[in-house]
């Protein structure tokens, strides 16, 4: 097997043997998700970088890591520079770098990795792309993970809020009413909540890998290893659920030749529009519709989030307070691991729903940035430490930031500037009031506005969809200066987390979940919607320039604060109980 440094030669010399001169590699796997399994990391094990958004392109004599303002130093710090040029995705598109660099080379891909829509740049490149057969880093790969194999189970109707014989029932009928006959689903999130089904095969998200075909009459084929389903899950998903092993994905899509079926190309690989077509199929290309549903969160599910939070408000609470008399004898690994044991302190959790962002001074400058045992930096006195985390309960998801002052010495003016800057945004997102209707777009200004006051910004959204014991990261809507068709519904949760890194002094980002609610503060006829501010912990009060806040924003913090201890303190203990009335204390009491 080739070491590291030699990887992208020993890639060339297949992609030679296969007739094309380069060849495009995404991050994802054959289900276009996030977070993926061992057997699917090809890039990490290409590159060596381990962000969760990239592509790799290897040409002849030249070859290029790509990824988002989020990971841009943790790129520069995993990938070999003499081996890859190393570049931020919105700065150079791969598009575009490819055009340049090899407008006359055949350009390999692999069609089951990546969507029509992140392939059409490239074809309105001009390059000439070329579907391969096999993915070319498996040949190479010779140590490989087996896919993995882990049980199928059922997500309880108590918690999923609506049997799966009804969603699928919704979805049959949308298929009738557009004369489709079938919906082609390879998002195992969407299948998860579809069928009401969980599982581990993929690190920080309960999904079972698997693809479904649903059809016009609500019967649906899982196309899952049958190894992971048991008879009782068997049972339990019904007479309408037909097993079938993946392997036989292709003879179910070409038995659909003459029919209308529907396939989102964002979120599908591409290879299904191309072997549906090749069958004589109508490609009817159409936004998954099981995507705004899931994000809608029903009663049930809303009530599973706020116990989840609750039970996570506990767990960082008890860690903000171990935090304030341990911080400067701890490391970033060792304190994300205590904050994941005050977490597991809990039976209803079951793990970190993303691998915890633990950075101090410099490191927290990194948006992304993993800690490793490699990385590991002890947390020194009178600097910022940044912990992003969130955990997986099975009737709800958090994501949680916090930015702490680690003291003996009272912060300096620029640091309590930015922080308050991040915060008075924080605050501005979370009193708003809105028009039903309005997308993520067009709130994104009020979470920056006091940043851009300051001359400040940051390089990533302000705030994602968050599942329902599911991703952590969930569409379709955003809070984001990109614009995305989605309006925000009641029952949708979003996260607010403004921000601001000043590369290798510190990072600052402040994050709550927020769970959208019919608003009371309306005129006559017109329908509003407001934040319920879901997540449970108390801003470090050290980094508040008190008197740059204007009233409202002590007065909605004093609030957010006071509601913290009510809800908290009783789960705590003595100690732990008297540290959070210090750190919930209104802002003018000191």
């Amino acid at each position: 097997m080739p070491t590291a440094p030699t990887r992208p030669d020993a890639l060339r010399a297949v992609l030679k043997q296969m007739g094309v001169d380069g060849f495009i590699l995404p991050r994802g796997d054959e289900h276009l998700g996030e977070y993926v399994a061992p057997c699917a990391e090809r890039l990490a094990w290409l590159t060596g970088f381990t962000g969760s958004a990239g592509l790799a392109a290897v040409l002849p004599d030249i070859a290029a890591v790509f990824s988002d303002g989020r990971y841009i130093t943790q790129m520069d710090q995993q990938v070999d520079g003499q081996a890859w040029e190393r570049l931020h995705i919105r700065d150079v598109p791969p598009a575009t770098w490819l055009a340049r660099h090899g407008a006359t080379c055949r350009i390999g891909y692999d069609p089951r990795l990546i969507s029509e829509s992140a392939l059409r740049p490239f074809s309105d490149a001009g390059l000439e792309l070329v579907a391969l057969p096999a993915n070319p880093v498996d040949r190479i790969w010779a140590d490989r993970p087996a896919a993995p194999c882990t049980p199928c189970v059922p997500q309880p109707e108590e918690w999923a809020g609506q049997s799966s014989q009804d969603k699928r029932a919704a979805i049959a009928e949308g298929l009738r009413d557009a004369g489709d006959a079938a919906l082609v689903l390879s998002d195992p999130a969407s299948i998860a909540w579809l069928l009401n089904i969980r599982g581990r095969d993929v690190p920080y998200t309960p999904l079972s890998l698997s693809f479904a075909i649903v059809h016009e009459t609500g019967r649906v084929t899982l196309l899952i290893d049958p190894a992971k389903v048991a008879d009782t899950t068997r049972q339990w998903l019904g007479d309408d659920i037909t097993i079938a092993p993946p392997a036989a994905l292709e003879k179910n899509l070409r038995a659909l030749s003459g029919a209308r079926v529907q396939v989102d190309p964002a979120s599908n690989a591409v290879w299904f529009i191309q072997t549906l077509e090749d069958a004589g199929a109508t490609v009817i290309r159409r936004g998954d519709p099981c995507q705004l549903p899931k994000a809608i969160k029903n009663r049930p599910e809303q009530e599973g989030s706020r116990r989840a939070h609750l039970l996570d408000g506990i767990a960082i609470c008890r860690f903000l307070h171990w935090l304030d008399e341990n911080a400067t004898d701890t490391t970033e690994l060792a304190a994300a691991e205590q904050l994941d044991r005050f977490r597991a302190a809990s039976p209803d959790y079951r793990e970190e729903s993303f691998p915890a962002i633990s950075g101090s001074g410099p490191n927290g400058a990194i948006i992304h940035y993993r800690v490793t045992p490699g990385t590991d930096r002890r947390l020194q006195p009178n600097e910022v430490y940044l912990i992003d985390s969130g955990g997986q309960y099975p009737f709800g998801t958090t994501d949680i930031t916090r930015t702490v002052w680690t003291g003996p010495d009272a912060p300096g003016a620029d640091v309590r500037d930015a922080f308050t800057r991040v915060l008075r945004g924080h605050i501005a997102l979370a009193r708003a009031h809105f028009p039903r209707g309005v997308t993520g777009h067009a709130l994104d200004a009020l979470a920056r506005h006091a940043l851009w006051e300051g001359g400040l910004d940051y390089d990533h959204g302000t705030g994602h969809g968050i599942g329902s014991y599911l991703s952590v990261h969930e569409g379709p809507a955003t809070i984001s200066p990109v614009f995305r068709p989605v309006k925000l519904h009641a029952g949708m949760i979003l996260s607010n987390e403004p921000g601001y890194y000043r590369p290798g002094a510190f990072g600052i980002r402040l994050e709550n979940l927020h769970l959208v609610q019919p608003s009371p503060t309306a005129e006559a006829g017109r329908d509003f919607l407001e934040f319920e501010v879901l997540t449970l912990a108390p801003f470090d009060r050290r980094l508040i320039d008190v008197a740059s806040l204007q009233e409202n924003e002590i007065a909605w913090l004093d609030a957010y604060h006071a509601r913290v201890f009510e809800r908290v303190a009783p789960h705590l203990g003595s100690q732990e109980r008297t540290w959070l009335g210090v750190a919930c204390a209104p802002l003018n009491a000191g």
